[in-house]
């Protein structure tokens, strides 16, 4: 669904401060009322929201992000009663994560109510809720009154943003506003649980861990791309909620990961030289680590983005997205990017990214 470049509209940039906040919020809210799209920071990266109770606005996202038709969104929420509104069953294990992990970076899906539209639930007879941990979308959604449909706030299938210069990279003109408020805490989507199954499915890994979820919950079942099955080997590409390309740049990402980090240095070397003797540009997505194995020189011949440290894969996550996009518009013909961030904390997810952005891996 693409939007018509002859009637593109004006992106209005609204900038809050804590002077500010309120009128800034009232003015976004009164744009979500009036049936209008607003970008947003929230603690994860920055969502595109519209009345998700509302057909009609709930195309104009899909419009505006040129996302496939069927391609379901969740619902964020201020409150238990906005629960309510839209869902029906919900289990106890339900309960106990929104007691354990709300408002923050995880998303519960749960039979849905007919008060939401099929669009926003992709024809399923679910959907998915989450409350923020930011104060920006929860007071939105307050004074919008009405749950937000609220995908990331790009084009599809491109990196999620986690500035505002990232929102309107993709989608100025398309959409009415976006309120910028500064960087995001945390730079990745949330975890998706989906509690309508028994044992409960990991659709999405995120700030949130499985370890974390099973010691509230019990048992659950990873199903995307990149987990490890119960033989150890990784999913595949594409599984329950996976149906659709994510978080690629127009540039090739090639990936190279492994349990030495020396190796994996050393890979990216040998790509790096292979690349630039086919004349190619080459850029580097890197951790700090192995970024000592380059010399200074190579590093300021070749665009490099630093990640951080291995060991400290928050940061990493963090700055993912902002790496990508920097490096997609310096006009290289490659991307080559280190995965040899620790697993832990939000390395599970940081990896997962890595593995959907990659078009080429390698493992040494």
């Amino acid at each position: 669904m693409k939007a018509e470049n002859g009637n593109k509209k004006e992106t209005r940039i609204l900038r809050v401060s804590e002077v500010n906040f309120d009128v800034i919020i009232d003015e976004a809210a009164e744009i979500i009322r009036k049936g209008g799209t607003v970008a947003f920071p929230t603690e994860t990266v920055y969502g595109l929201g519209a009345d998700g109770l509302n057909p009609d606005t709930v195309l104009k996202i899909f419009e505006a992000k040129e996302r496939p038709p069927g391609n379901p969104l969740s619902l964020l929420v201020h409150s238990r009663e906005d629960i309510k509104k839209v869902a029906k069953n919900i289990p106890e294990k339900a309960l106990l994560l929104m007691d354990t992990f709300w408002p923050g970076p995880l998303t519960i899906v749960l039979e849905k109510k007919d008060t939401v539209p099929e669009i926003t639930s992709g024809n399923l007879p679910t959907i998915g809720l989450r409350m923020p941990d930011h104060r920006i979308p929860l007071e939105l959604i307050k004074r919008a009154g009405t749950p937000l449909a609220a995908p990331s706030a790009n084009l599809s299938g491109k990196p999620s943003p986690s500035l505002a210069i990232h929102v309107l990279a993709d989608l100025a003109g398309r959409i009415d506003a976006v309120i910028d408020g500064g960087g995001t805490a945390i730079g990745l989507e949330s975890t998706v649980v989906d509690l309508t199954v028994e044992p409960p499915v990991v659709l999405r890994i995120g700030a949130v861990g499985i370890g974390e979820l099973e010691k509230v919950i019990g048992k659950i079942r990873p199903t995307y791309a990149g987990a490890e099955s119960g033989s150890g080997k990784l999913m595949p590409e594409k599984q329950a909620g996976q149906k659709y390309s994510h978080y690629t740049p127009n540039t090739q990402v090639v990936l190279v990961e492994g349990k030495s980090e020396e190796k994996v240095s050393e890979q990216i070397g040998i790509l790096l030289e292979e690349h630039v003797s086919k004349g190619q540009k080459a850029g580097l997505l890197l951790s700090d680590e192995a970024a000592g194995f380059f010399t200074a020189e190579e590093l300021n011949v070749h665009d490099c983005f630093l990640l951080g440290s291995r060991k400290e894969p928050e940061g990493a996550a963090k700055r993912l997205f902002e790496g990508l996009r920097t490096l997609d518009a310096a006009g290289l013909d490659v991307i080559l990017a280190d995965g040899s961030f620790s697993h832990s904390g939000l390395g599970a997810a940081l990896i997962n990214r890595l593995r959907e952005a990659a078009s080429v891996r390698h493992f040494v």
